[in-house]
């Protein structure tokens, strides 16, 4: 028996509900592989570590990257599911790529770099779901600071459904990242 969730008109009606969706200020709702995930306001050690990463970016990668942390990723379907719309907490691009441009708070996720996640109140969303989906993406890395278990991950070579390579560190450590950034994320900040 097929559930409802995954007949092709529900999954259809799912999405425009989704699109058309009002969450209160500070709020972001997104589409994970077929369910509509909401999260409140990040709290301030959330921020700082994107904070941090970003700085560090700006000071020592080796190309000129763009940041956006609110723009949506439209990203590929998960079999059976509705599109899925991600909004990263943060996504890198090549500058001269321009992608963050346009009206439209969703864009596809060909050029981006990197995306980063923290974890917030759903932790397992952060850590299983937005991975699985940025990897069917294509995305080429995925750093993601897990606050509940004091580590940083990169996930890199994404294939299908996840990504088949990835290193963790606890923080305190320098976690290597590669081309286009090619230098030592510093994580001392962190703990």
């Amino acid at each position: 028996m097929t559930a409802v969730a995954h007949e092709p008109i529900t999954q259809e009606l799912l999405l425009e509900w989704f699109l058309a969706l009002e969450t209160p200020e500070g709020f972001r709702a997104e589409l994970i592989e077929g369910e509509i995930v909401v999260t409140p306001p990040p709290d301030g050690d959330h921020e700082h570590y994107i904070s941090r990463i970003v700085t560090q970016m700006i000071r020592r990668s080796r190309t000129d990257m763009d940041f956006s942390g609110n723009k949506g990723l439209k990203l590929k379907n998960a079999e059976g599911c509705p599109k899925d719309h991600v909004i990263p907490d943060g996504t890198f691009a090549p500058a001269e790529l321009a992608l963050y441009r346009g009206a439209d708070p969703w864009m596809p996720c060909n050029g981006v770099a990197m995306v980063l996640e923290v974890t917030s109140t759903k932790p397992k969303v952060d850590r299983e779901a937005k991975r699985r989906c940025y990897a069917r993406g294509g995305i080429p890395l995925h750093l993601l600071v897990d606050r509940g278990t004091s580590e940083v991950t990169l996930f890199s070579d994404p294939e299908n459904n996840d990504y088949r390579q990835h290193c963790t560190l606890a923080f305190g450590k320098s976690l290597a990242l590669p081309e286009p950034f090619a230098f030592h994320l510093e994580t001392a900040d962190f703990l």
